[in-house]
This record gives C-alpha cells, sequence and structure tokens, in this order.
C-alpha cells in the first residue's frame, strides 16, 4: 500500500510547521519610517489643498469685497504654514530658525500667487 504524499500547501497560505520570521528592530525601524513618510505627505498635501482652496475661493468674490479676498488669501498662507509645520512634526524634526524659514517660504506661496492675482 502506497502513501499519498500531503498537499503541499500554497505559499501565501500560513504554514504551522514553518512559522514567520520575527521582525527585527531594523525592520520595525524602516516600517515607521515608511509610515511617517507616508503620512506626513497625506496630511501635507490635504492641508495643503484646503489652503489652494481658500485662496481659489478669494477669486470668486466679488472685486468691491477686497478685504474678503485678501483674508482669504491670508487664512490660506496660514494653512499653506501649517501643513510644511505639520510635516515636521510627524518627522519629529524640530523647528529650528532654518526650517521655521522654510516653511514660512514654502507655505505662503499659495498667499503670494493669490494676492498677486487679486490685486491685478
Amino acid at each position: 500500500m502506497t502513501q499519498e504524499p500531503t498537499p503541499r500547501r500554497a505559499r501565501h497560505l500560513m504554514d504551522p510547521d514553518a512559522p514567520r520570521k520575527r521582525a527585527t528592530a531594523a525592520d520595525v525601524a524602516r516600517l515607521e519610517h515608511v509610515q511617517r513618510t507616508v503620512m506626513s505627505v497625506l496630511v501635507g498635501t490635504t492641508i495643503f489643498h484646503l489652503s489652494v482652496g481658500l485662496v481659489i475661493g478669494a477669486f470668486f468674490i466679488d472685486d468691491s469685497e477686497r478685504v474678503a479676498q485678501v483674508g482669504l488669501c491670508l487664512l490660506g498662507g496660514a494653512f499653506g504654514v501649517l501643513a510644511v509645520a505639520a510635516a515636521y512634526a510627524i518627522h519629529r524634526k524640530s523647528l529650528t530658525p532654518t526650517r521655521a524659514a522654510t516653511a514660512l517660504a514654502v507655505g505662503a506661496v499659495p498667499a503670494v500667487i493669490g494676492l498677486y492675482v487679486v490685486y491685478r
């Protein structure tokens, strides 16, 4: 009498005879770095879209309401700065004077463009 060999498990299924190896500290560190990068990109782009949306909203306000247009552009710039600052915070980077200047410069781009177009 011949014995039938046990069927081989598919590779994508869990095999109780060959458990997965434990994650090393380096594996966990790489995973956390990727998670932080993805989260900062998501947070940054979401808040930056809000910033650009506020600036675009300023274009649809009548020109007789100049204060409202400027206010929306400045709010857009403030949210742009918050977007860059949030990305720094997620990466646990301290806000040094150089990084603060970068956050102000990059975050204020929508406001500067919006103010230019509003006053044109």
